[in-house]
């Protein structure tokens, strides 16, 4: 069987930490695979505050999510910090992608626990319809 192998960016734009709660941990003592999409979610809000933008208020719509790859490298626990870094690249006239790399700190070095890529789509909630990014949100995001 195949497997997804998904390729990051050489540098992200932007990072942040996130601690990993005692509701992120699932019965396998780590944490769940539901929970590492949470991190992401959590990651992509803070990125996109950075420029003054709310998932429901990008521009002149939304962000909805399309799809979303998650190959998952290694386990984290309850205690553990996140280092959450984002970039949004990839982008089409209504479309971009966002990757993310979760690292967390093992002695002395970083290492990856988790790589994602999430596909969003500028979309209008009111009208239930996909709308055109403007050039504003394109060039503030992809710095």
């Amino acid at each position: 069987m195949s497997r997804i192998k998904l390729e990051l960016p050489a540098d992200f734009s932007f990072s942040t930490n996130i601690p990993v709660r005692i509701s992120d941990i699932n019965y396998g003592g780590h944490v769940g695979n539901d929970s590492i999409l949470a991190l992401i979610h959590e990651a992509r809000v803070q990125f996109l505050d950075q420029f003054g933008y709310k998932e429901l208020q990008v521009g002149i719509g939304g962000l909805i999510m399309k799809d979303v790859i998650i190959e998952f490298r290694r386990e984290l626990f309850y205690g553990d910090t996140v280092k959450a870094s984002v970039k949004a690249q990839d982008f089409s006239t209504s479309s971009f992608n966002i990757y993310y790399k979760l690292e967390t700190q093992s002695g002395a070095n970083l290492v990856l626990v988790t790589a994602a890529r999430t596909g969003m789509v500028c979309y209008d909630y009111q009208s239930k319809k996909i709308i055109q990014l403007t050039d504003e949100v394109k060039s503030k995001l992809s710095t």
